[in-house]
């Protein structure tokens, strides 16, 4: 990064003093060997943060996957798919090797107040005023970028929801009113990222306008020590094109800084719910469960309720009941007096608040769901297919499954008949 400016420095100052021209083509020589090495790092850099990015996708995605899934049991607000991919798309973009550059500042004032004390104390107030204007630019621009991630959450949920019960929407004459309740969602989310945009802009174009004034004040001031012979023409040259360089790295972190918040908010929002997804243990491989089930003196609150409250009752307390392997049990009542939260209790998917609910002994956190799950039937309320194929569904997408075995499930079900009319029998696409 120094070889320019030192390149020109020796030009001014040596060859066209000398009339050198073999110094001249040595010079050169030196400076196209150094420009080579600079395209060949900065070609390794950017290759290996983009490796970087897409390994961090490939070890993280199917824990962020998992993560997603679970977090459908309560609200299921969070994209943590998103979330990833920024991350990854800011290792992959010019943004992160600013920060990197940005350490390099300090040396290159070094080497401008080595020229000369005035054009070092020039260069450094231009970097402070940078700075500062960065540090602004991350306080005022943090809360629209935050505010605009959600409402543009919001907005992609609500349409995904509308679209998925179009018949329902269509049918009831709601097209118009959903549409208009998506507008203003998305008015919102555009709102706020303009409002960051705009004020990320203003900062970028000060800073860029600071910069270029800083490097022709630096040309300005070197002229002016120049003629009084304290400096030579190719020290003034110099120090302008170093006063540029010094101020660079910060001019690019502020223009890649809405990106850089954006990264930073995903990958809290990313880790904290990876963290609330790890209990911390290795699970234990237990044997197949035989369908021993011990209900003992349950309590359970509403996933999103604040239990220390005394507003909030459970949604089931004291319940106490065993089965052995065989044994029916079915559970009546009014609605909303807990029969499915029950349910999601003995599956699995919710953990209860007090007591405990045991399968085979072991309570769910002690079982690998995947395994427990294939010995475990459940119909939620509101069931849909997945995208695949029928036989993939059939299958619970497990490629170990045969078709013998998918076939007899169908048979058993009593569709085998119906799947076989169906355009593309067992691989029609769902």
């Amino acid at each position: 990064m120094l070889t320019g400016p030192l390149f020109m420095l020796q030009v001014y100052d040596r060859v066209l003093t000398s009339g050198s021209v073999p110094t001249l083509v040595a010079l050169f020589g030196l400076v196209a060997t150094l420009y080579i090495f600079l395209g060949l790092f900065d070609f390794i850099r950017t290759k290996a943060l983009s490796r970087a990015g897409y390994r961090l996708d490939v070890e993280l995605s199917a824990l962020t996957k998992k993560a997603w899934i679970f977090s459908g049991l309560t609200s299921g607000n969070d994209r943590p798919i998103n979330d990833l991919s920024t991350i990854r798309q800011f290792l992959c973009s010019n943004g992160l090797p600013a920060l990197f550059d940005l350490p390099w500042v300090p040396v290159y004032l070094t080497i401008v107040y080595l020229l000369h004390v005035w054009l070092g104390l020039l260069a450094t107030a231009g970097a402070i005023i940078v700075i500062v204007a960065t540090l602004i630019n991350e306080l005022i621009t943090k809360t629209p970028i935050r505010e605009a991630t959600s409402w543009g959450l919001q907005d992609a949920q609500f349409a995904e929801g509308s679209n998925r019960n179009a018949e329902a929407v269509i049918a009831m004459g709601m097209v118009g009113k959903v549409t208009q309740h998506w507008q203003a969602l998305r008015h919102k989310a555009l709102g706020q990222t303009q409002l960051a945009g705009a004020r990320s802009e203003f900062i970028t174009a000060l800073t860029k306008a600071v910069r270029m004034l800083v490097q022709s004040g630096m040309l300005a001031l070197g002229a002016y020590l120049a003629i009084y012979q304290e400096i030579t023409p190719g020290t003034m040259i110099a120090a302008s094109i170093l006063g540029g360089r010094a101020l660079a790295p910060v001019d690019l972190a502020v223009g890649n800084w809405k990106n850089f918040i954006r990264a930073r908010q995903a990958r809290s929002k990313l880790s904290a719910m990876l963290a609330s997804n790890d209990n911390g243990q290795a699970l234990v491989k237990l044997p197949d469960p035989k369908g021993y089930v011990s209900v003992s003196d349950l309590l359970k609150f509403a996933p999103d309720a604040n239990i220390s409250s005394s507003k909030h009752k459970p949604i089931l307390q004291g319940i106490h009941f065993e089965l052995e392997p065989g044994d029916g049990l079915g559970v009546i009542g009014p609605s909303a007096s807990g029969k499915s939260s029950l349910v999601r209790l003995l599956v699995g998917l919710w953990m209860p608040d007090k007591g405990s609910v045991r399968l085979d002994g072991a309570t769910y956190n002690q079982w690998d769901l995947d395994v427990a799950g294939k010995h475990i039937g459940y119909l939620p309320q509101n069931v849909e297919l997945l995208a695949g194929t029928i036989r993939q569904n059939i299958a619970r997408f497990d490629d170990s499954v045969s078709d013998e075995e998918v076939v007899a499930a169908a048979q058993l079900a009593g569709v085998h008949d119906l799947i076989l009319n169906l355009p593309n029998g067992y691989s029609t696409d769902l």
